[in-house]
Protein backbone atom coordinates (compact mmCIF):
# COMPACT_ATOMS: atom_id res chain seq x y z
CA UNK A 1 0.00 0.00 0.00
CA UNK A 2 3.15 2.17 0.68
CA UNK A 3 5.03 1.63 -2.33
CA UNK A 4 1.68 2.38 -4.57
CA UNK A 5 1.45 5.97 -2.68
CA UNK A 6 5.24 6.04 -3.00
CA UNK A 7 5.37 5.65 -6.73
CA UNK A 8 2.08 7.89 -6.88
CA UNK A 9 3.93 10.61 -5.57
CA UNK A 10 7.13 10.22 -6.95
CA UNK A 11 5.44 9.91 -10.25
CA UNK A 12 6.25 13.37 -11.12
CA UNK A 13 3.12 15.31 -12.17
CA UNK A 14 2.05 16.21 -8.83
CA UNK A 15 5.58 16.97 -7.68
CA UNK A 16 5.66 19.29 -10.98
CA UNK A 17 1.96 20.60 -10.57
CA UNK A 18 2.91 22.08 -7.18
CA UNK A 19 5.87 23.08 -8.04
CA UNK A 20 4.54 25.66 -10.50
CA UNK A 21 1.10 26.60 -8.45
CA UNK A 22 3.64 27.90 -6.19
CA UNK A 23 5.92 29.66 -8.28
CA UNK A 24 3.11 31.01 -10.52
CA UNK A 25 1.62 32.52 -7.11
CA UNK A 26 4.63 34.10 -6.27
CA UNK A 27 5.24 35.57 -9.92
CA UNK A 28 1.83 37.00 -9.77
CA UNK A 29 2.94 39.33 -6.64
CA UNK A 30 5.81 40.28 -8.97
CA UNK A 31 3.74 41.15 -11.89
CA UNK A 32 0.74 43.05 -10.48
CA UNK A 33 3.80 45.05 -7.92
CA UNK A 34 5.63 45.75 -12.23
CA UNK A 35 2.05 46.79 -13.52
CA UNK A 36 1.23 49.08 -10.52
CA UNK A 37 4.27 50.91 -10.72
CA UNK A 38 3.86 51.30 -14.89
CA UNK A 39 0.36 52.60 -13.94
CA UNK A 40 1.81 55.13 -11.34
CA UNK A 41 4.14 56.53 -13.53
CA UNK A 42 1.66 57.18 -15.95
CA UNK A 43 1.37 61.41 -15.88
CA UNK A 44 -2.35 61.60 -15.09
CA UNK A 45 -1.91 59.25 -11.98
CA UNK A 46 -4.24 60.89 -9.29
CA UNK A 47 -2.33 59.81 -6.45
CA UNK A 48 2.02 59.23 -5.55
CA UNK A 49 2.77 56.96 -3.69
CA UNK A 50 5.51 56.77 -1.06
CA UNK A 51 6.95 53.81 1.02
CA UNK A 52 6.04 50.46 0.42
CA UNK A 53 2.57 51.21 -1.07
CA UNK A 54 1.67 49.94 -4.08
CA UNK A 55 2.93 51.69 -7.57
CA UNK A 56 6.34 52.61 -5.88
CA UNK A 57 9.77 50.63 -6.57
CA UNK A 58 9.94 49.91 -2.91
CA UNK A 59 6.82 47.41 -3.39
CA UNK A 60 7.94 46.29 -6.39
CA UNK A 61 11.16 45.38 -5.34
CA UNK A 62 9.73 43.65 -2.01
CA UNK A 63 7.67 41.71 -4.43
CA UNK A 64 10.69 40.54 -6.77
CA UNK A 65 12.83 39.60 -3.49
CA UNK A 66 10.27 37.84 -1.99
CA UNK A 67 9.48 36.06 -5.01
CA UNK A 68 13.48 35.10 -5.66
CA UNK A 69 13.13 33.70 -1.67
CA UNK A 70 9.96 31.87 -2.90
CA UNK A 71 11.74 30.23 -5.92
CA UNK A 72 14.91 29.61 -3.84
CA UNK A 73 12.96 28.09 -0.76
CA UNK A 74 10.66 25.34 -3.17
CA UNK A 75 14.02 24.31 -5.40
CA UNK A 76 16.05 23.71 -2.16
CA UNK A 77 13.40 22.01 -0.12
CA UNK A 78 11.31 20.22 -2.95
CA UNK A 79 12.63 20.33 -6.31
CA UNK A 80 16.21 19.26 -5.12
CA UNK A 81 15.19 16.31 -2.55
CA UNK A 82 12.10 15.03 -4.95
CA UNK A 83 15.00 14.38 -7.61
CA UNK A 84 17.27 12.72 -5.02
CA UNK A 85 14.68 11.00 -4.09
CA UNK A 86 13.80 9.64 -7.37
CA UNK A 87 17.32 8.71 -8.34
CA UNK A 88 17.96 6.81 -4.98
CA UNK A 89 14.44 4.99 -5.45
CA UNK A 90 14.17 4.96 -9.39
CA UNK A 91 17.43 4.55 -10.51
CA UNK A 92 17.72 4.75 -14.48
CA UNK A 93 19.09 1.73 -16.83
CA UNK A 94 22.33 1.76 -17.85
CA UNK A 95 23.28 3.36 -20.93
CA UNK A 96 23.15 0.36 -23.88
CA UNK A 97 22.94 -0.10 -27.37
CA UNK A 98 19.74 1.01 -28.74
CA UNK A 99 17.61 -1.08 -30.13
CA UNK A 100 17.58 0.06 -33.82
CA UNK A 101 21.41 0.18 -33.38
CA UNK A 102 21.04 -3.50 -33.05
CA UNK A 103 18.78 -4.41 -35.62
CA UNK A 104 20.50 -1.86 -38.14
CA UNK A 105 23.91 -3.70 -37.19
CA UNK A 106 22.18 -7.33 -37.86
CA UNK A 107 20.89 -6.19 -41.04
CA UNK A 108 23.98 -4.59 -42.06
CA UNK A 109 26.27 -7.99 -41.27
CA UNK A 110 23.61 -9.69 -43.50
CA UNK A 111 23.70 -8.03 -46.66
CA UNK A 112 27.53 -7.87 -46.29
CA UNK A 113 27.22 -12.23 -46.00
CA UNK A 114 25.19 -11.88 -49.16
CA UNK A 115 27.22 -9.93 -51.00
CA UNK A 116 30.04 -11.91 -50.19
CA UNK A 117 28.25 -15.21 -51.25
CA UNK A 118 27.42 -13.95 -54.73
CA UNK A 119 30.89 -12.35 -55.25
CA UNK A 120 32.36 -16.28 -54.45
CA UNK A 121 33.62 -18.24 -57.46
CA UNK A 122 31.18 -21.37 -58.01
CA UNK A 123 32.51 -24.72 -58.29
CA UNK A 124 34.44 -25.65 -60.92
CA UNK A 125 36.27 -22.70 -61.15
CA UNK A 126 33.44 -20.78 -62.98
CA UNK A 127 32.13 -17.40 -61.94
CA UNK A 128 28.31 -16.52 -61.77
CA UNK A 129 27.77 -13.55 -64.35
Amino acid sequence: MLSGFKNFLLRGNLVDLAVAVIIGTAFATVVTAFTALLLAQIPDADEVFVGAEEGSVGYFLNALIAFLVMAAVVYFFVVLPYTKAKEKWFPSAPPGTPEDTVLLREIRDLLQSQAAAENAPAEGGEHKA
